[in-house]
């Protein structure tokens, strides 16, 4: 009985732990907090649709006032986590036409961004070739970055495109 309650326990704690580890960084952006913006403040236009393209400019006080502040608003712990882990993206990437504004921006860790990083080139390179509208590539890249799970699906349609 006492061995059964101590692999109960410590079943239970690993549970617990894995919980926790679970919730230390967002898995996807809170679109209340990063809704995505497009480039306002163009340094010169691309692609047969002409959108707009910012160059990428975002500042270290930028980058670490997003971290503290999904840290602070959703209880995240990317603070106490290894930097080099994590990038501020771009929920629209810039050369999709996104902005280089904190509306666009959030902490996304490299299990992240390892999932939805590859899609980007693709769906830009859609896009100059006159594949893809500006408007279906920011679609496709946010519905990779809000399911994960369906970022290999809509890497696989943009290579068939």
């Amino acid at each position: 009985m006492k061995n059964l309650l101590k692999l109960s326990l410590i079943s239970l704690l690993l549970v617990n732990v894995a919980f926790a580890g679970a919730n230390r960084f967002p898995k996807n952006p809170d679109l209340h907090q990063t809704p995505g913006k497009l480039c306002t403040t163009p340094t010169e236009r691309r692609y047969p649709e002409q959108i707009a393209y910012c160059e990428r400019d975002v500042d270290s006080y930028l980058k670490n006032s997003i971290i503290a502040k999904y840290d602070t608003l959703f209880g995240f712990e990317i603070r106490s986590m290894k930097r080099l882990d994590f990038k501020i993206d771009h929920l629209i990437p810039l050369c999709a036409g996104g902005a280089n504004v904190e509306e666009n921006l959030w902490p996304q860790h490299k299990s992240v961004y390892e999932i939805t990083d590859p899609i980007e080139p693709v769906l830009c390179e859609k896009m100059a070739q006159g594949k893809l509208k500006q408007a279906d590539a920011v679609k496709l890249i946010l519905k990779a970055k809000m399911n994960l799970d369906q970022a290999p699906a809509i890497f696989n349609e943009l290579q068939r495109l």
